[in-house]
């Protein structure tokens, strides 16, 4: 069977966004296929978490970088194992999927039952198409767009594809099938990106720690893991070398005085090598507070939480930005090229420096107290320049690659996305589809088709009354 082989007929489905469906499939309300589930008063159940790319999942509650403390777990809506959950404000990215296991999730999502004629993995596949992410946009609401939520009042109301139940099922066996091919296909690419990375961090840890001349004499630095430094070298803390400003907790509505919003940063934009402005909203400055909070050409930004010290120079990405309370605004002084402190905060962040010193009350944070404490080394202004020169020089072929692989990734995820959309909607028939002896399917090994540096949180899902 060619998978690229349609349906015998089809038929007017009435939908702008898919326009005919196979015939024996109906449009019904998510209303006839699911059920609201409130159910609170689980304490010793998991909690549970979403990926916008593969779904509800347990929460690694060990992973200290991770951990939180869960004070209100009584609040938590339970959702039994094959129930839908999602997240109210980000179910337009595809926060959505179906429970693994009977856990919790916060008070932000909202549950639903599948009723017998629904298969909850065939729904969570269509709910991640970017047509329906559309259409969830259209039918959500809120006070501002940024805050729109999409209550279960209004999820109910929208219309779903209802495919016969076996063909459900067998849609989600063969999309299960390629993910297992696709993710396996993933994991061995960041596998090469890991190797690319461990390589580049080889080249520039030993230059901003040894320098370029070895027969240099050496002198202890005083700092353990920092070990000699080239004698004529100064080691620093950083509030010696840099300014360093926190951001603060910003607002979407307008505060008395003087202000006006502005677009800002959270620690997501935050990426290694150049922020990510895709995703840029806009939060309330007070005019008193712009000149602190305001981002200029040649800063450093860094991250509080998350991955702790994941760094990034800005270059006038946007021709005005602020940072809020996730992000450390990083200025260097005359003595320090802000391109050399970079390749430290690289170094140090790869070799988990910064996670070392995190306060570790609840999710990890990296202070401003902690931060500006760091020993970072000081070569003479033109030896730093030549060390950048290099850097520039030497990594570059490797930075090639790792661009080179990511675009490789991006382009198998734009296939999937493209696969599962045709699938799901019928456009592609899978009937006649059978397993073969590679269509294994390994739960642990679909996770590769996560994003490595997605950071979805529970900070940011808001209070979910609904």
């Amino acid at each position: 069977m060619t998978l690229s082989s349609a349906y015998p007929a089809y038929s007017a489905s009435g939908l702008p966004w898919v326009p005919r469906l196979p015939e024996g499939w109906q449009v019904l309300r998510n209303g006839r296929l699911f059920g609201h589930r409130v159910e609170t008063g689980f304490p010793d159940l998991p909690i549970m978490e979403v990926s916008l790319r593969t779904g509800v999942r347990v929460r690694d509650m060990e992973n200290l970088k991770r951990k939180q403390v869960m004070s209100q777990k009584e609040k938590y809506k339970r959702a039994a194992k094959g129930d839908i959950a999602y997240n109210m404000m980000r179910m337009w990215q595809g926060a959505v999927g179906p429970a693994p296991v009977d856990g919790l999730v916060s008070p932000a999502y909202v549950v639903v039952k599948p009723y017998d004629e629904a298969n909850s993995s065939y729904y969570s596949y269509l709910f991640r198409t970017a047509a329906y992410m559309q259409e969830v946009n259209k039918f959500s609401r809120g006070i501002v767009a940024d805050r729109n939520r999409l209550y279960w009042e209004s999820f109910k109301q929208m219309p779903s594809l209802v495919p016969p139940r076996p063909e459900q099922d067998q849609i989600v066996a063969y999309l299960r099938a390629q993910d297992a091919h696709i993710a396996r296909l993933i994991k061995t690419k960041r596998d090469l990106i890991k190797l690319l990375t461990e390589q580049k961090l080889r080249i520039i840890d030993h230059a901003v720690t040894r320098g370029l001349d070895s027969s240099v004499a050496l002198k202890a630095s005083g700092i353990e893991w920092l070990g000699e430094v080239p004698e004529h070298w100064e080691v620093q803390r950083l509030k010696n070398v840099a300014n360093v400003v926190l951001g603060k907790m910003l607002t979407t509505e307008a505060k008395g005085g003087d202000g006006d919003f502005k677009p800002y940063l959270r620690s997501t934009n935050v990426q290694w090598i150049k922020p990510d402005v895709r995703d840029v909203k806009e939060m309330w400055v007070a005019k008193a507070e712009m000149a602190q909070l305001r981002v200029r050409k040649g800063d450093l930004l860094v991250s509080e939480g998350g991955e702790v010290g994941r760094a990034c120079i800005w270059n006038d990405e946007l021709p005005e930005c602020y940072i809020q309370n996730s992000v450390h605004r990083v200025a260097a002084k005359p003595m320090m090229l802000p391109e050399f402190l970079f390749h430290q905060f690289f170094a140090y962040g790869k070799r988990g420096r910064f996670n070392a010193i995190v306060n570790r009350v609840s999710i990890a944070h990296l202070t401003r107290e902690k931060l500006v404490t760091v020993p970072f080394t000081v070569p003479p202004i033109e030896e730093q320049k030549a060390i950048c020169r290099w850097i520039s020089d030497e990594c570059q072929p490797l930075d090639d690659a790792i661009t080179r692989t990511e675009e490789e990734i991006k382009l198998i995820c734009e296939y999937r996305d493209r696969l599962i959309a045709d699938v799901v909607t019928g456009q592609v028939d899978v009937r006649g589809w059978q397993p073969g002896p590679d269509d294994v399917v390994d739960d642990a090994a679909l996770a590769a088709l996560g994003d490595e540096n997605e950071n979805v949180t529970e900070e940011e899902d808001g209070d979910g009354e609904d």
